[in-house]
C-alpha cells in the first residue's frame, strides 16, 4: 500500500501505526536553522542562528520573549511560531490579571503542548510546523523545554533542534555535567561554543542570543554583546573572523562534516595543529614488475 493513502488527513492511521501528517511537521523543524537551548541553577539561555530568507531581505526572529520570565526560540515554519507565541503571551497576561504573580513556567508549557495536540486530532487542522525551546525562570528554578509538533513536552539540561544540530547535542551531552555550576556568561559561552558545530563553515556566524534567571528579566542582547560575546568565548589561537572549532573544518568530498553528516549522529573528530601528509607514494606497474622479474 501506497503512503500517499495515509498522508491526505492528519487523523488517519497507516498499518504501521504512523500518522504522517505528524511526522511531515517533523521535518519542517529539521529544516529551520539550528536552536540551542541550555539551562544552569539560576540561568536559562538560548541562542539561534539565524540568516536572511534572501539577500536583499532581512532576517525572520529566532528567539520571542513572552513576557518577563520566559521565552522561546524557533525552528521551522515562523508563521506558526508566531500564532503560539501570541497564545502564549495572552496566557501570561491573563494569569498575572487573574493572580498578580507570573505563570509557573511547566504549568504555560503543559498548556501549550495541550493546544498543539488539538491541532494533531482534528481533520480540518494541520500539526503546528515549528518547534520550540522554552528557557524560563520561576520561584522553583531554572527551565528549558522543548515542544514539537506532536505535542510533546520535555524538560531538558540542555538541547538543540534545527538543521545540523546533532553536532551541537553532541557538545552539550558532553558537557552537561557542568552546565549546572555554570555562570551566566559560562553558560552563554557554552550556547555559543555548541552553535558553531550547527553553523555552515563557510557562513559568518549570525547569533541571537537569549537569557533569563535569578534577578535576571528574559532579555534578548544586542548585536553588539553578542558580537561581544562571540570574540570572548572563541577557542585560542584562532583568528577574529574565523573562530569555528577546527573539527568543522574537516570536510569530506561530499561537504558533510566531521560533527554533523547527513548519515546520523557521529564523534567529533580531535583537532590538531599538525599539518596533513599531503605526500603520495608511486605506483609500480605491473610491466615494471615483470620487467625488474626478467632482469
Amino acid at each position: 500500500m501506497f503512503r500517499g493513502q495515509y498522508d491526505n488527513d492528519v487523523t488517519v492511521w497507516s498499518p504501521q501505526g504512523r500518522l504522517f501528517q505528524v511526522e511531515y511537521a517533523m521535518e519542517a523543524v529539521g529544516l529551520g536553522t539550528a536552536c540551542v537551548g541550555l539551562k544552569s541553577k539560576d540561568f536559562a539561555v538560548v541562542v539561534g542562528l539565524y540568516k536572511p530568507a534572501s539577500e536583499m531581505g532581512l532576517s525572520q526572529p529566532k528567539i520571542i520573549p513572552i513576557d518577563q520570565h520566559v521565552g522561546i526560540c524557533i525552528a521551522g515554519i515562523t508563521a506558526d511560531a508566531r500564532v503560539l507565541g501570541k497564545y502564549l503571551r495572552t496566557e501570561c497576561l491573563t494569569y498575572k490579571h487573574s493572580y498578580s504573580t507570573s505563570y509557573p513556567i511547566p504549568r504555560l508549557v503543559y498548556n501549550l503542548g495541550n493546544k498543539m495536540q488539538i491541532s494533531t486530532q482534528r481533520y480540518d487542522r494541520r500539526p503546528h510546523g515549528v518547534g520550540l525551546l522554552l528557557a524560563g525562570y520561576d520561584d522553583s528554578g531554572s527551565h528549558m523545554y522543548q515542544v514539537m509538533p506532536s505535542a510533546n513536552v520535555f524538560s531538558c539540561k540542555a538541547m538543540a533542534i534545527g538543521n545540523r544540530s546533532q553536532g551541537a547535542r553532541t557538545y552539550l551531552m558532553k558537557h552537561q555535567d557542568t552546565l549546572k555550576v555554570c555562570s551566566k556568561d559560562e553558560l552563554i559561552c557554552h550556547g555559543i561554543q555548541a552553535m558553531s558545530y550547527a553553523a555552515s563553515i563557510d557562513e559568518p556566524l549570525k547569533l541571537s542570543i537569549g537569557i533569563v534567571g535569578k534577578d535576571q528579566p528574559f532579555k534578548i542582547l544586542s548585536p553588539v554583546e553578542s558580537m561581544s560575546y562571540q570574540k570572548t568565548c572563541k577557542p585560542p589561537d584562532t583568528p577574529d573572523h574565523s573562530w569555528f572549532p577546527e573539527a568543522l573544518k574537516e570536510f569530506d568530498s561530499s561537504g558533510e562534516s566531521a560533527v554533523d553528516s547527513a548519515a546520523g549522529p557521529s564523534t567529533p573528530r580531535t583537532a590538531t595543529n599538525s599539518q596533513p601528509n599531503l605526500s603520495v607514494t608511486p605506483k609500480t606497474s605491473k610491466n615494471q614488475v615483470n620487467n625488474k622479474k626478467s632482469s
